[in-house]
């Protein structure tokens, strides 16, 4: 499997009180593909995947799997317990998603082995899916090269396709995607920093900017495919600005649900213990993405 353009990993969808409520997943399927979103990764980080249940993991998968679109759609099924994990993994196989990912149990942190152990059981749950490591150091404390995860872990887990690779080690990054001739599709995961992922070879991105300003980072692979670095450079400050707006705001995933509710599509506060922006922080909110020009670039 190799998947190309912008991933999206969407939030997860509250009502008000809290509670998952997917009624808005079809609409946000559209409101993706509309702005040439190839992809989803549900569950993820940005989804607030460890802070929901088994139950409303699934009811949050079987949403997107039956949302009438062209996304492709990659479940993310890691879990702190192994058991969990593979039930998610066999319902993602279940329910027809495209892929499954998994990052590695985040309070007993694995060294390399323990990683592969752990992926090796998750992606043998769902035999008939393409399997992507999670990499994302920043949050689970893992911090394994990838390359020897890559090297060690293939000849364990057949169904191993790539890594989603959050983290700005370039290097490992290069040399993980030009492991034996590119066998495997990694997919960068730094919005940030695109633009470094593109020049080492990305093809694809997973991110979660992507759900509300996906034009500037398709302008930023159009302008570095045709060698436009000027403006490659200047549409990747772009992207800056606003990530600064989300590390500002205090809860990046807050932010970027009040983000996704200014522009129509209201998924609902964060779970506690995550911020909620309430009237006076969607003020300054909105006034800070008037001043870097963000409404005239979605």
């Amino acid at each position: 499997m190799k998947l190309t353009g912008l991933i999206a990993a969407p939030v997860s969808p509250f009502d008000a009180r809290g509670n998952v409520d997917v009624s808005c997943v079809s609409d946000y399927a559209a409101f993706l593909q509309e702005r040439g979103v190839s992809g989803v990764f549900v569950n993820g980080s940005t989804g607030e995947s460890l802070s929901l249940s088994l139950a409303e993991r699934k009811v949050i998968a079987e949403a997107w799997c039956a949302a009438k679109s062209k996304l492709t759609v990659i479940i993310h099924v890691g879990a702190n317990s192994l058991p969990e994990a593979e039930d998610l993994a066999v319902h993602a196989q279940d329910i027809g998603a495209a892929a499954i990912g998994a990052m590695p149990p985040c309070f007993f942190c694995p060294k390399l082995a323990g990683a592969i152990d752990y992926c090796e059981a998750v992606a043998a749950a769902a035999p008939g899916l393409p399997f992507y490591y999670y990499h994302i150091p920043s949050m689970t404390r893992v911090n394994i090269q990838i390359r020897d995860f890559l090297e060690q872990g293939a000849s364990r887990i057949p169904t191993l396709s790539g890594v989603k690779f959050t983290f700005d080690d370039i290097m490992d990054f290069q040399r993980s995607l030009e492991f034996e001739n590119g066998r495997f599709d990694l997919l960068f995961g730094r919005d940030e920093i695109l633009l470094a992922g593109l020049a080492v070879g990305a093809k694809g991105a997973v991110g979660t900017t992507y759900n509300y300003m996906p034009a500037t980072y398709l302008e930023i692979m159009t302008a570095f495919a045709a060698g436009d670095m000027a403006a490659a450079r200047r549409l990747q400050a772009k992207s800056q600005a606003l990530v600064g707006i989300l590390h500002e705001s205090g809860s990046s995933i807050a932010c970027s649900k009040a983000i996704m509710a200014l522009l129509g599509l209201d998924c609902g506060p964060c779970r506690v213990p995550l911020l909620r922006f309430d009237a006076s922080k969607m003020a300054w909110l909105k006034a800070r993405l008037d001043q870097i020009g963000f409404f005239g670039a979605v």
